[in-house]
């Protein structure tokens, strides 16, 4: 096994060191359903092993949906993540979270075609005033929409929507963009819907509504490159950032192979996933929830990790203090994805979180910290390059930003920020001289 490789630092190549140990130990614990196709996408697809990880957990967070929570602390938690993948051109990213999803949109395909005949209908029996029967289409992934139509079809499914983008720098820029109107209500839907949070819309010619909880989920991609852009106009600063689960490039296969997955590693996979989603869509037509209890050793352990972090955040440094106190909720979201993709294969969805569970969540937990931590490394490392100079400063300009506004957003020294600024390369160059 051969190892993905960015420009890192010294502390960002220690940190994916430890990530890439932690990534084996995760995979090791994971039921066989999981460790299997994860093992042969990496040997016969060349999939990289934490993009698969990442994938099937989103598939498992937009599978369970608002059908199970836990409740701890006097806080109550659903399963949804959101998630990115990091790397560069060439990187198997869409691979992975295409056969990781694919059941998800099997299921979408049947929606889809369901939807289409039942509104043929309708208009075919239109009634003397013109009245057409409202036909709600059931789905559990959007890839493009516009803010308005993902809360709309959200609406229409309440129990979840999944964001599934193979680009998310698009979505990124688009709301760290201080002048789109868009982009700052994807930004509040997404950090209002990461703790299931209302929504409710007014509208003056179209139809009002409310939900009482929200699940939104994401998986997307993003060149590392676009990195400096994502920690950009208010996109720290508000949260979003730290809510993120990134994982970086941590394993490469360069070995082709003649061989391919086994069709019972892929049926065992989607049968697993499948019964998860048919559960919850009878939890959903009953518009019912379960709480899943905990065994006393398994809170136990939750306490002890929850106190460690605790303790923990005052020493970090200040993004990393911030995503240290949004561990403390991702946290309850692993352990019921865990404790579902651990139960599902024999549907016992209702038994308790064992201590077995916990001790993985934590784990998945770290792992991401870690991964964030490597993101922060790669923020730092790519601010000086070509890329930095054909797109932030070029976007800069184009969003009509100072120069002092761009030394304070990414740390570069004024010298430096100036003679990007003043590169006839970096796009409608005029000389600025405000800092």
């Amino acid at each position: 096994m051969t190892y993905n490789k960015l420009p890192l630092n010294e502390k960002s190549d220690q940190n994916k060191r430890f990530a890439q140990k932690k990534l084996e130990e995760i995979i090791d614990k994971l039921p066989s359903v999981y460790r299997e196709i994860i093992e042969n996408a990496f040997l016969h697809k060349r999939i990289p092993k934490e993009y698969m990880l990442t994938s099937i957990l989103f598939a498992f967070s937009n599978a369970a949906g608002l059908a199970f929570k836990v409740e701890h602390n006097n806080y109550e938690n659903y399963a949804n993540l959101y998630f990115a993948l990091i790397g560069s051109r060439g990187d198997s990213k869409s691979p992975a979270m295409t056969l990781a999803t694919n059941k998800l949109n099997d299921f979408d395909n049947e929606g889809y075609v369901k939807y289409q005949k039942e509104k043929k209908e309708a208009n075919d029996n239109v009634n003397s005033d013109h009245n057409i029967i409202n036909i709600k289409r059931k789905q559990l992934l959007i890839q493009n929409a516009t803010i308005e139509a993902a809360m709309f079809t959200h609406y229409q499914n309440p129990y979840s929507i999944g964001l599934f983008v193979d680009e998310l720098y698009g979505l990124i820029e688009k709301m760290g963009n201080n002048n789109n109107n868009e982009g700052a209500n994807w930004r509040s839907f997404l950090l209002q819907g990461f703790t299931n949070h209302h929504i409710d819309v007014g509208r003056k010619t179209t139809e009002s509504y409310r939900m009482p909880k929200s699940y939104p989920t994401i998986l997307g991609s993003i060149q590392h490159q676009f990195i400096p852009k994502m920690f950009a106009n208010g996109n720290l600063e508000s949260g979003f950032i730290d809510r993120i689960l990134f994982t970086t490039p941590l394993t490469s296969n360069n070995k082709l192979s003649k061989g391919f997955i086994a069709q019972f590693v892929i049926d065992n996979y989607n049968n697993s996933l499948k019964t998860l989603l048919d559960y919850r869509k009878h939890m959903e037509s009953e518009k019912k929830d379960f709480t899943i209890p905990f065994e006393k050793d398994a809170e136990d352990m939750l306490n002890d990790y929850l106190q460690r972090l605790i303790y923990k955040k005052d020493s970090l440094p200040s993004l990393q203090e911030e995503y240290n106190a949004k561990m403390q909720i991702s946290i309850y979201k692993l352990i019921i994805l865990v404790h579902l993709m651990s139960n599902s294969i024999n549907k016992d969805y209702q038994s308790k979180i064992t201590a077995k569970t916990v001790d993985l969540a934590i784990l998945i937990n770290e792992f991401y910290f870690i991964n964030f931590k490597i993101v922060i490394g790669l923020k730092n490392k790519d601010i000086d390059d070509k890329i930095f100079n054909k797109e932030l400063i070029k976007r800069a300009k184009r969003n009509n930003a100072s120069q002092k506004q761009v030394v304070e957003l990414t740390g570069i020294s004024k010298g430096q920020v100036s003679k990007l600024w003043n590169n006839k390369s970096s796009g409608n160059w005029k000389p600025e001289t405000n800092l």
